[in-house]
């Protein structure tokens, strides 16, 4: 069941908009993202020929204090965008399989859904058609959207809030890291943050396991397909959320 552990969250009676990060939100960290962070460390390997080890910490230290690897690569390198963003989503994504249950959980949900990404749509084309959700989803707001700037920066969720003309007093949004709630938080967004189940290993950094307790996570769970299902039910009049 679905980890819930905001005493006043608000609600989601009122949500017409519903918005999901990509990577670590729709799927499990350890089915796909590990391929990903390994190709990013590849690129910095080659790109600043430093040995794997300096790569790691390259990588984590400007993931952590720019958003993603590659805008502080572009800060403070000049790495070509399009270069580093073919290379490191060149992977295999057939370790994704369909999900007709999480299908079926968006479908019932009323209103919009679309994906906000630091990833490219290409990349998350290819993630929702291996779900089989991609028909739920009316489009994606990718990394080239947003002008190279991910999140968590303010800019890049007005920019997603003015393309879509999204109400944000009336969306939702789902996401795994905390840091990139505290925005929508503050535009009147309901905000869930989504954690890993426990139950399957997680090659993270602590930073990005922490923020359940943040007063900015209105919801947290573990289980994404089943507090879509309780959203729905409480909407019916069966449950809370």
């Amino acid at each position: 069941m679905p980890n819930l552990s905001r005493k006043t969250p608000r609600d989601f009676g009122h949500i017409d908009s519903w918005v999901f990060d990509l990577d670590n939100t729709l799927y499990p960290h350890h089915l796909l993202w590990q391929f990903i962070d390994d190709r990013i460390r590849a690129f910095i390997v080659d790109f600043l020929k430093v040995p794997p080890d300096e790569a790691f910490r390259i990588q984590k230290d400007y993931y952590k204090r720019y958003g993603t690897t590659m805008r502080g690569l572009m800060t403070e390198h000049g790495v070509n965008s399009d270069d580093y963003l073919e290379f490191v989503h060149e992977i295999d994504h057939s370790p994704l399989e369909p999900n007709p249950a999480l299908g079926a959980a968006l479908e019932r949900l009323p209103g919009r859904k679309l994906i906000l990404t630091n990833g490219t749509r290409k990349h998350a084309n290819a993630v929702m058609r291996r779900l089989n959700v991609h028909e739920h989803f009316e489009d994606v707001f990718d990394i080239i959207a947003a002008e190279l700037e991910p999140k968590p920066s303010a800019r890049t969720y007005d920019r997603f809030l003015a393309l879509h003309g999204v109400d944000p007093a009336r969306a939702a949004m789902f996401e795994d890291l905390s840091r990139n709630l505290a925005a929508p938080h503050a535009l009147g967004m309901v905000t869930v943050l989504v954690v890993p189940d426990g139950t399957k290993p997680v090659v993270r950094e602590h930073w990005e396991v922490e923020g359940r307790d943040d007063p900015h996570v209105d919801h947290v769970t573990d289980n994404l397909t089943g507090f879509l299902e309780r959203i729905m039910a409480e909407r019916s009049g069966v449950s809370g959320v």
